[in-house]
């Protein structure tokens, strides 16, 4: 069973080719966004040292009108928005948050990879992340795919989807990686800057080079 790495920048339209994927073939699809927030869940693996690790850096500022808010909400979840006030005022806690959380995720994929593999039902295994090529996922996965869509329709898409502003879109295309380098670590492009039904002919001819062809309904 092939364990195959889909990845690509804000708007290129990742989430539409893996829906077409889950309701086409017999696969697997895990987004390790899905993942963090499993294992950050309360029992999670990486919920406790998440909190504690939270808990050293001060709940809030009073010099800037900060309001001091709790780290869990009631029902024991992690408080997000609070989460990420601390989270993005002290660039040293980004860090460890990150060396705690990504190497959890990576383990957690490739674990239940390895379940999926060992019950032999499946014919592929997909794994989802914006970052699959910075968090070493190359080394993985028996294939990367890079879902590619032209800058300006990636703009389009999300000024009409997401209402974003040119500002917050070129702050967010300033974050990740360029174009070139997602070219240089993929084994398979696929071209989603035009139609769904396009983009979903190559991933039809991309499976089928690896003897792999849609589910029967």
């Amino acid at each position: 069973m092939k364990l195959i790495g889909v990845t690509g920048g804000v708007g290129a339209g990742k989430s539409e080719i893996l829906n077409y994927m889950k309701s086409n073939y017999n696969c697997c699809i895990l987004l390790a966004d899905e993942a963090a927030r499993t294992l950050e869940a309360p029992g999670g693996a990486i919920y406790e040292p998440l909190i504690r690790l939270l808990e050293e850096y001060p709940a809030a500022d009073p010099e800037k009108g900060e309001t001091p808010a709790p780290i869990t909400l009631e029902d024991g979840r992690i408080n997000n928005p609070e989460m990420a006030r601390r989270i993005f005022s002290e660039p040293s806690l980004l860090k460890k948050v990150n060396n705690l959380v990504h190497p959890a995720v990576k383990q957690y994929i490739l674990s239940t990879f390895a379940i999926e593999k060992e019950l032999g039902k499946l014919d592929f295994f997909v794994v989802e992340a914006a970052l699959l090529i910075e968090c070493g996922y190359g080394r993985d996965v028996d294939a990367m795919w890079y879902i590619y869509c032209d800058e300006n329709e990636r703009r389009r898409r999300l000024k009409a989807s997401r209402g974003y502003s040119d500002e917050k879109i070129d702050s967010i295309l300033r974050s990740q990686l360029s174009e070139q380098t997602f070219r240089e670590n993929a084994d398979v492009v696929i071209d989603n800057s035009g139609t769904i039904e396009n983009a979903c002919a190559q991933v039809d001819g991309a499976l089928l080079a690896y003897g792999i062809t849609k589910k029967e309904k």
